[in-house]
């Protein structure tokens, strides 16, 4: 795009970063988000003044007179009263200074000082957008190339995160229903598994829908100087949680509504447990230790454990542990998911979690952030060794779909207070989150707030818009009116990954997209063909000849 003057500065906007100029546009160019700049010496150099376009007014309006008859446009009463529709044409435009970049600073340098009136406004040109937008260019390590600048063409802008900045300071992926927020996950886990990345990533899959990441495996653009990235499914009847992994506050959460004794003897119960067996104890040694009622006869006589006490607050505690734990298939004495097995680099792992009991999803999710982030303090401080269950030696990435599950607001999970715990201090130990929840007025607002890059796709609803605007402060006030009208797959991307705020259109996927909705017009309609009318009636004959051989053979 060539150097193209558009307009002429009018004077100073209502804030003092803020100026407004006047334009014709007649080619439509000048949009909301749109980007412009005016020149101005700075410290002896010639300097390009970049801003952002937040509103746009039309100065020149038809009477309303001239709109009293729908039937006669009023461009032709205009003709005939000897008006031109081109005179008709002009825009006053609201910009916010963003300031020249200067490349030692990897940051925009304000000047403070607004245009002159009537000088000169031009609109940006491709090279210069794509060279101060984005942190890294495409292809450079630690890029992800998402997509590109909403307001110009296809290819145009290439819009590129900063992944050193997602994975130190935490991302927020915030979308209404179908506005495409696991399309746009899915994209970002597509680049940070290329050859210039190479991550180490978990994704927290409460739906499966990421199983189809596993196409990157083998694909020529994943692949390079022998690297190929390799997809770990964790299906959810391989899930594992050893019970001695569990906190005391974990057993609360999973039996509610205790009475304050059964509380006390939980508590005391689990301490008892721990002192005698260590980090290696079974659902039976806390069972026996429950049952007997005291701790000193669990240990010297065995037998005795094997019958209630009499007190209905140990048997009525126990029945609850009992209806829990051995209802569940995920808790077991040995068994756990091994945390060099989910967390390597190059190995993008989806731990799939439909199927599971919500509460059990919690419990799963809580216990393997503690592990994680446990092990990555005990491994930066040297307190773990290569070959020891806590060793890992190199940054993670953990990607948890449906978040105001996991920390909702006005409500205290299992999951909150560690999710908590990795925002606030995870940059020292490199364990980084990202969040993508549905309903941001459901979230906990700290959570919310702790993400330094937001990526906001379409928000309808109000109560989650004043969220974001409280949340999230690095998202200007002009881009968030822009929620309701955003398309899917168009996104405002802000915070620590760009330089700027700026709406964004995201790019093809390469692997497929793992979560289409079902078409049901379509699936009733099959439901009628011929095909499956015989495959009905095939499968009922066959039922039906194995009840008769099973009355048979009784």
């Amino acid at each position: 795009m060539s150097r193209q003057c558009i307009g002429t500065t009018k004077g100073p906007g209502e804030s003092t970063y803020e100026y407004t100029f006047i334009t014709p546009d007649p080619e439509r160019r000048i949009k909301t988000g749109e980007f412009v700049y005016y020149e101005m010496e700075v410290e002896g150099e010639l300097r390009q003044i970049l801003g952002r376009v937040t509103q746009r007014i039309p100065l020149r309006l038809y009477p309303d007179s001239f709109m009293a008859d729908p039937g006669v446009p009023p461009a032709e009463i205009a003709a005939m009263l000897g008006f031109h529709e081109q005179q008709h044409e002009l825009f006053e435009v609201t910009v916010v200074v963003m300031g020249y970049y200067q490349p030692k600073l990897g940051d925009f340098v304000n000047p403070r000082v607004p245009p002159e009136s009537g000088s000169p406004i031009y609109i940006a040109e491709d090279e210069l957008l794509a060279r101060v937008l984005s942190k890294k260019q495409t292809g450079e390590i630690g890029s992800a190339h998402i997509g590109w600048l909403l307001s110009r063409d296809p290819g145009a802008v290439p819009v590129n995160l900063d992944v050193r900045s997602i994975t130190s300071t935490h991302l927020a992926i915030i979308a209404g229903t179908g506005a495409g927020k696991s399309y746009l996950a899915s994209v970002l886990i597509e680049e940070m598994m290329k050859p210039y990345n190479r991550a180490c990533v978990l994704i927290v899959d409460p739906h499966g829908e990421y199983s189809t990441l596993d196409e990157m495996m083998g694909h020529q653009e994943f692949c390079a100087d022998g690297y190929q990235p390799e997809v770990h499914i964790v299906h959810p009847d391989q899930i594992r949680v050893r019970v001695s992994s569990l906190e005391l506050s974990d057993f609360r959460y999973l039996l509610p509504n205790l009475s304050e004794k059964m509380h006390f003897r939980l508590g005391q119960t689990y301490y008892a447990v721990k002192r005698k067996y260590g980090d290696r104890w079974t659902l039976g040694h806390f069972m026996t230790t429950l049952r007997s009622g005291n701790e000193e006869q669990a240990i010297t006589d065995p037998q005795k454990d094997t019958e209630l006490d009499e007190d209905p607050t140990i048997g009525g505690l126990v029945w609850r542990v009992r209806s829990v734990f051995e209802a569940s298939r995920i808790f077991h004495d040995s068994e756990h998911l091994p945390l060099e097995k989910l967390f390597r680099p190059g190995q993008c792992t989806v731990l799939q979690l439909n199927e599971i009991d919500q509460r059990e999803q919690q419990l799963v999710v809580a216990t393997l952030l503690r592990r994680l982030w446990r092990a990555r303090m005990d491994t930066e401080k040297g307190l773990s060794r290569e070959g020891q269950d806590s060793y890992l030696p190199y940054p993670a990435f953990v990607l948890i779909e449906e978040a105001h599950n996991y920390a909702p607001a006005n409500a205290e999970v299992v999951t909150t207070s560690i999710l908590k715990t990795i925002l606030s201090e995870g940059r020292k130990f490199g364990v980084a989150v990202g969040l993508i929840s549905q309903r941001p007025g459901k979230l906990d607002s700290d959570v919310l707030s702790q993400c330094m890059t937001q990526c906001i796709m379409r928000i309808v609803n109000p109560i989650d818009q004043a969220r974001i605007a409280e949340s999230v402060e690095s998202v200007g006030r002009d881009l968030l009116h822009e929620l309701p009208a955003l398309s899917k797959g168009q996104v405002i991307i802000a915070g620590g990954a760009v330089n700027t705020p700026l709406l964004c259109r995201v790019r093809p996927r390469i692997t497929r997209h793992g979560a289409e909705d079902p078409d049901a017009p379509a699936r009733w309609q099959q439901y009628f063909s011929q095909t499956e009318t015989v495959r009905r009636e095939r499968e009922r004959a066959l039922l039906l000849d194995q009840r008769r051989g099973s009355r048979m053979y009784k």
